[in-house]
């Protein structure tokens, strides 16, 4: 398949990058660069010995969009491209809805102009507010109980193009709700590099053994877990990119949603002493007080895709540590140094 990446070039999106390249599939990229570095699209292209099409524009500008895209060729699309951090949604919410979801309402539009009917969305597990059962399987009810825009928007795309694919019966569209990407290409050069303050745990760690940051902040000890830190099922980027080549490879007319997670729980003092293991060094940590809108626990139930997509995780929390240690320590400014 020739595949548009939107958002290819950042931290989940460069990643699926390389696995479709390797995969023997083509690939464009689609990025306005506001969260992502040309270089890792070049790291791509040096690990693959592959050339990537990249194309600057902003998806959720229709007409920027819509030019941008004219004289380019592709027969599927993997749809990475919004805003991704929580906090930030809850400070800028009109921001997000409108990148999130103009991106969405563009890109369908676009599809369906040129007869582009496979889709695969970058969902999250955010959709399942605060679980009801623990792990979470997709018949888990979604948008209760929703802490913050970033989720919300999460959950109306997914219902955007639900709406699409009735109106469109040829469109194939697959929804993957991520639960927590971590890791790094075990060759170190493609990571996370989040701009500024990072909004997830595992870069936030990278940084203070690098020496960027002095400490880390835990965010609560005293959650109903069994050392009272926040738990999260956390999935190498790695087996997560290679979900969504699984996803596309057996892409089909209709809506089908597919949790993509290891399937076991870690708490974040479990994450704190894996990356101290791999990089040979003390993390230093506080304890601060719980965020509002924290949840306890989240796990995957990644059944489904186990059986329907006959994918499943093959890297443990020790080997995403690792990759993102090689990642971190090889390049302590991220891209830009």
């Amino acid at each position: 398949m020739r595949v548009l990446l939107t958002g290819g070039a950042g931290y989940i999106g460069s990643h699926t990058a390389l696995v479709l390249l390797e995969r023997g599939h083509e690939v464009v990229v689609l990025d306005d660069f506001s969260n992502s570095s040309r270089e890792a699209v070049r790291r791509v292209e040096e690990l693959t010995g592959k050339t990537i099409p990249v194309i600057e524009a902003d998806l959720a500008d229709r007409e920027v969009a819509t030019a941008a895209l004219a004289d380019v060729a592709f027969d599927s699309v993997v749809h990475f491209a919004g805003l991704k951090a929580v906090g930030e949604s809850v400070a800028q919410p009109t921001r997000y809805y409108r990148v999130n979801i103009d991106s969405t309402l563009v890109l369908l539009d676009l599809m369906r102009e040129r007869g582009v009917d496979k889709l695969v969305f970058s969902s999250s597990a955010t959709v399942y507010g605060d679980p009801e059962y623990v792990p979470q399987d997709e018949a888990h009810p979604v948008g209760v109980g929703l802490t913050n825009p970033y989720g919300w928007s999460k959950f109306m795309n997914e219902q955007i193009i639900r709406d699409a694919q009735v109106a469109w019966p040829e469109l194939g569209a697959v929804l993957l709700r991520y639960f927590n990407p971590v890791g790094a290409h075990p060759s170190g050069r493609i990571g996370e590099d989040p701009s500024g303050i990072p909004n997830n745990l595992m870069p936030f760690i990278a940084q203070v053994a690098v020496g960027k940051r002095e400490h880390l902040s835990v965010f609560g000890d005293t959650y109903n877990t069994p050392d009272g830190t926040g738990v999260r099922d956390y999935i190498h980027v790695m087996d997560l990119a290679e979900g969504h080549v699984a996803a596309l490879e057996r892409i089909a007319a209709g809506v089908t949603t597919y949790n993509l997670g290891s399937g076991t729980g870690s708490s974040v003092l479990e994450v704190v002493r894996a990356f101290g293991e791999a990089a040979g060094r003390e993390i230093p940590y506080v304890i601060a007080p719980a965020r509002g809108g924290d949840v306890a626990e989240t796990v995957a139930n990644p059944t489904k895709a186990n059986v329907e997509l006959e994918w499943q995780t093959t890297r443990t929390l020790a080997d995403a540590c690792r990759d993102s240690w090689a990642w971190q320590s090889a390049n302590p400014q991220g891209y830009t140094a």
